[in-house]
C-alpha cells in the first residue's frame, strides 16, 4: 500500500468569506508522486503537469488536485464529505499503484466531456424543469460534473441511456 496516512486542514475561500463551502488540504505522510501518471490514466485528469508532478480532476462539481505530498479539494459541504473524497482517492491511488503493471501511465490531460456533445444528447426544450435557465447551462454543468442524467426530467429512455453512456466514460463516485 502506497498511501497509508495523511492529515487534513480546512479553510474557507479567502476571496469569499461568506461562502458556505470549505476547502480541504490533505498533507500526505507518504510520497505518491510515482503513482500519479497511473492515477491520471485511470481517472482521466483534466490537467497533468510533469514537474512537479500534479494531476487535477473535476469530479461531481469539485476540483481535486493531487501532488506528491498533498491533495486539495474545493467546494466541500463539510468535513464528512472531505473524508469520503479522501478515502476514495486513497483507494484509487493505492489501486492504481498496485495495478501499475496493467496500466499505461498517462503524462497528459485525458479527454474530457464536451459541452456540445452533451447538448446534442439533451432534448433542447429549454424547459427549465431542471432548475436551470436552459439546456446549454445544463450541458455546461454536466461537463463540469455538477449535473447528471437524473437531473433532466425531459429525457426519454433512449436519450437518458445515451447521455448516461457518454457521461459514464468520465464520471467517478466516491
Amino acid at each position: 500500500m502506497l498511501l497509508t496516512s495523511y492529515t487534513r486542514e480546512f479553510s474557507r475561500p479567502d476571496c469569499r468569506p461568506e461562502a458556505q463551502t470549505i476547502h480541504c488540504i490533505a498533507h500526505l505522510d507518504q510520497d505518491v508522486g510515482c503513482a500519479l501518471p497511473y492515477l491520471n490514466a485511470v481517472l482521466g485528469g483534466v490537467v497533468f503537469i510533469a514537474e512537479p508532478t500534479t494531476v487535477s480532476f473535476k469530479v461531481q462539481g469539485k476540483l481535486i488536485t493531487v501532488q506528491a505530498r498533498k491533495i486539495a479539494v474545493n467546494a466541500l459541504a463539510d468535513a464528512e464529505e472531505a473524508d469520503r473524497i479522501l478515502a476514495w482517492l486513497q483507494r484509487e491511488i493505492n489501486s492504481a499503484w498496485e495495478r501499475r503493471e496493467e496500466i499505461t501511465p498517462l503524462y497528459k490531460a485525458a479527454p474530457q466531456p464536451q459541452v456540445f456533445e452533451i447538448l446534442k444528447l439533451l432534448p433542447k426544450s429549454n424547459c427549465g424543469k431542471c432548475g436551470l435557465a436552459g439546456c446549454m447551462v445544463f450541458a455546461a454543468q454536466a461537463a463540469e460534473g455538477g449535473r447528471g442524467v437524473e437531473h433532466c426530467p425531459e429525457l426519454d429512455g433512449e436519450q437518458r441511456a445515451k447521455l448516461a453512456g457518454y457521461l459514464g466514460r468520465f464520471r467517478f463516485d466516491f
